[in-house]
């Protein structure tokens, strides 16, 4: 690689973040040893933008069936499954097997490690072409990312309405989800709360959802 070149590569991943981060669950009685930092800029407008068109091209993006209440549908968005060799991951029924990490992805795991202080094996990557694409009420709770998961979720794209509902009090909170935008969830929010991206007739253009996990690698995998 020229020295050209890198120094643009290294200007693009240049992380601009707030290191205060606004915590979602502040004043929320349902959430004792939850969290939900949401960092507003980890990438500036332009970085953001850049990181966007570059991810939406090199990301072998699919549409894949689920089963939901025991019936298949075509997933309503577009995703890709990167991560570490044997990094597999199950959920609704789908499995998927790990693509090898990409330039962009690598250099964006480690910012975003370095936020959410823990190392992330995998990522699951998102594409809502338009606000008809959405993900609906559900928690990342599968057995192989373990007990009080970290979920780190970065946007990239069209700004979004995000929600969270307690499990049991139904108490909920949304907030928008800006481009460059970094959220972290932690501690209990698996266990106690489902989040969603709802469908709208507002936005018209698409978004890039990144979202970093660590899975458990069976033995014979690695």
């Amino acid at each position: 690689m020229d020295i050209e070149r890198y120094r643009k590569m290294m200007d693009l991943f240049a992380p601009e973040f707030e290191h205060t981060p606004h915590n979602l669950f502040a004043g929320c009685s349902d959430a004792e040893h939850c969290t939900a930092d949401l960092y507003p800029t980890v990438w500036s407008p332009a970085a953001a933008e850049q990181l966007f068109e570059r991810l939406l091209k090199e990301i072998p993006w699919a549409q894949r069936d689920v089963v939901v209440y025991g019936k298949r549908y075509p997933q309503p968005r577009l995703v890709a499954w990167f991560g570490d060799k044997g990094a597999s991951y199950t959920y609704s029924r789908l499995t998927l097997e790990p693509l090898p990490w990409t330039e962009s992805l690598t250099h964006i795991k480690r910012q975003v490690e370095q936020l959410a202080g823990t190392r992330f094996n995998s990522v699951l990557a998102n594409l809502y072409r338009n606000g008809q694409d959405t993900n609906g009420w559900h928690s990342d709770d599968e057995p192989e990312l373990g007990t009080n998961p970290i979920i780190a979720s970065v946007s990239l794209g069209a700004v979004r309405r995000f929600d969270l509902r307690h499990k049991h009090s139904k108490a909920t909170i949304r907030c928008d989800l800006p481009s460059g935008s970094l959220l972290v969830m932690a501690g209990n929010t698996q266990s106690q709360w489902q989040h969603q991206l709802p469908r709208t007739k507002k936005v018209d253009s698409p978004r890039i959802n990144l979202t970093f996990r660590s899975v458990r690698i069976a033995f014979g995998n690695n």
